[in-house]
């Protein structure tokens, strides 16, 4: 049986990212599609919050996914203190642009529900406040890649930022388990049978959730093999200029 470090390897990575990234894509456009058009045009509105419930197909999504992506983060940044493979600290990199996007659209979603249901687009709720800052966290590693010239150092002190960000990360994730006088209302999806939305909104929930999961992996397979063509790229100029 292969090593999964085989993977590591960037022409391994790049031919079985190239087999499965059709694949993963056409998997999350069919949850997609499925997912959310049920739950918007085939449930029923909510007797409290009317139409206004549906904003959970993407609101509850993007919020699982937005922390997920930091965690994915963190554990390809750990592999690249620990083993030193480019490919695990790229991967990283491509993931950050797609976390951003998915807490921005958390953000919004909730601000969207949060003003008929609350009164107000913002209010500083444990979870929204945290989700603020796994924002910001997102941008400021983004910067860094950015600012720093050197790959090697980049790769380096962007992974130490994710190991801080994850803090807030886990707090993002179980802001609702330390603090109950938030206006968030409960978790969505949970094992209590009274706490947890109904069937008839669930099963569309979790497609598109699984949805979601594959558009995310699809993203970050396809920034990768970008980020793996620039970085060759930049070695062949470098190349070049030193011949």
């Amino acid at each position: 049986m292969s090593s999964l470090w085989e993977y590591a390897n960037p022409r391994k990575f790049m031919a079985t990212s190239a087999f499965l990234l059709p694949w993963v894509a056409g998997l999350a456009a069919l949850c997609l599609v499925t997912g959310l058009v049920w739950g918007f045009f085939f449930t029923p509105d909510d007797f409290r919050q009317g139409s206004t419930v549906k904003i959970i197909y993407v609101h509850v999504p993007s919020a699982i996914m937005a922390v997920n992506a930091w965690f994915m983060m963190l554990i390809t940044s750990i592999i690249w203190v620990i083993r030193r493979h480019h490919v695990s600290v790229l991967a990283a990199k491509a993931a950050a642009p797609v976390g951003l996007v998915f807490t921005v659209i958390a953000l919004a979603t909730g601000a969207l529900w949060g003003q008929p249901m609350w009164g107000t687009w913002w209010e500083w709720d444990p979870r929204l406040t945290s989700f603020l800052i796994l924002f910001l966290f997102y941008l400021g590693y983004m910067a860094l890649w950015e600012a720093i010239e050197n790959p090697d150092s980049a790769a380096d002190l962007t992974s130490v930022l994710c190991l801080v960000g994850s803090v807030f990360a886990v707090i993002s994730r179980y802001a609702l388990l330390f603090w109950n006088q938030g206006l968030h209302q409960g978790a969505t999806l949970s094992l209590d049978a009274e706490q947890n939305i109904s069937n008839v909104y669930w099963y569309p929930l979790v497609i598109t959730l699984a949805g979601f999961g594959f558009l995310f992996i699809a993203l970050v397979l396809y920034r990768t093999r970008t980020e793996i063509r620039a970085r060759r790229l930049k070695a062949l100029i470098a190349q070049e200029r030193m011949a």
